[in-house]
């Protein structure tokens, strides 16, 4: 591995430099501590993306080709075991011994790239946690009601995931903190709900942004789901699409999780999941009654937020499922 930069201020870029670079490719180049003017862009014009920074970050760490023995009529004593020890020290890291009960792999730009900024949120946000169990068996008879004529109509299927949107949405505006990050000495409230949809890639996870949730349809974002989630698993999302947001929803229930303890995107305040849903036996009017059944998941930041605004804001995602019915307009 690379031996790790002492800890100081990355050198800054050229102040002269020809082109408009993105946050993002800023953000990387700092932490990587890269010189951006020895990479050549592939982008529009010859502009450097996020693709380039993490193409010249892989193969920078690759190990480099073992060096031929030095000639031992030329190179000093003191010099001809250096380069052995050197050429020997990586070679575990390539492969597990023969017969051996371990497997060493790399770990991919990607993949130290979400180790980091995991590290950074539960080191820097005080995490709290809570849940609640929703009854959404009229959501499940209505989205079975449209799910057919849905799929015709828009060209889109109709998950759970639009109608949840929904919900989450108009419980960050009756509690704008949620919606919010933390500034030291005051709390960042945001105006705009862009909400951010944890997404499994192949390169690892991937959160794209619907900006301003809010103003959609059900259609609208049905459409937004179905087309993010299409372009992260093909590595194909903009940068302005995985940026902006201010508050992360997880669907952990597609992969069949009952409960979880979601990691907060930081900044955010928070990040909500929405579990399996089941079929359970639950009292209802004094009877025992076979219900559809899901668990919301809530982790936010302590700083900004106490038990009763999460709660609240549970309670109001809660309380908009379990309003659903067969005859709720789909709007």
């Amino acid at each position: 591995a690379p031996a790790r930069v002492a800890a100081s201020t990355p050198p800054a870029m050229p102040p002269m430099y020809p082109q408009r670079l993105s946050p993002a490719v800023r953000r990387l180049a700092r932490e990587h501590s890269i010189d951006l003017t020895r990479l050549n862009g592939s982008g529009m014009g010859g502009r450097i993306t996020r693709d380039d920074v993490l193409r010249y970050v892989e193969q920078r760490s690759a190990p480099p080709p073992a060096a031929p023995p030095p000639d031992a009529a030329v190179a000093p004593p003191q010099e001809m075991a250096q380069p052995q020890t050197e050429v020997a020290a990586p070679q575990p890291a390539a492969a597990a011994p023969s017969g051996g009960d371990e497997e060493l792999r790399p770990v991919s730009p990607v993949r130290r790239m979400i180790a980091e900024a995991m590290v950074r949120s539960v080191s820097q946000i005080p995490h709290a946690w809570s849940a609640v169990e929703a009854d959404v068996s009229g959501l499940v008879a209505r989205r079975n009601s449209l799910r057919d004529r849905f799929q015709a109509q828009e060209g889109v299927p109709l998950t759970y995931l639009p109608f949840v949107i929904q919900a989450v949405v108009e419980g960050l505006r009756r509690y704008p903190t949620l919606n919010a990050s933390w500034g030291g000495d005051h709390i960042i409230v945001k105006r705009r709900i862009n909400l951010g949809l944890a997404v499994a890639a192949a390169n690892g996870l991937v959160v794209p942004v619907i900006h301003d949730a809010d103003r959609l349809s059900l259609a609208g974002l049905a459409r937004a789901v179905h087309d993010l989630a299409e372009r992260a698993r093909a590595n194909r999302l903009t940068l302005p699409e995985v940026q902006g947001g201010t508050f992360t929803l997880n669907n952990t229930g597609a992969l069949g999780s009952y409960v979880s303890g979601p990691i907060i995107n930081y900044p955010q305040a928070g990040i909500i999941t929405t579990e399996a849903i089941g079929k359970r036996p639950v009292v209802v009017n004094d009877a025992i009654a076979i219900r559809s059944m899901m668990n919301l998941c809530l982790s936010f930041d302590h700083r900004i937020n106490d038990g009763a605004e999460a709660s609240g804001f549970l309670a109001a995602v809660k309380q908009r499922l379990e309003s659903i019915g067969p005859d709720t307009p789909a709007a």
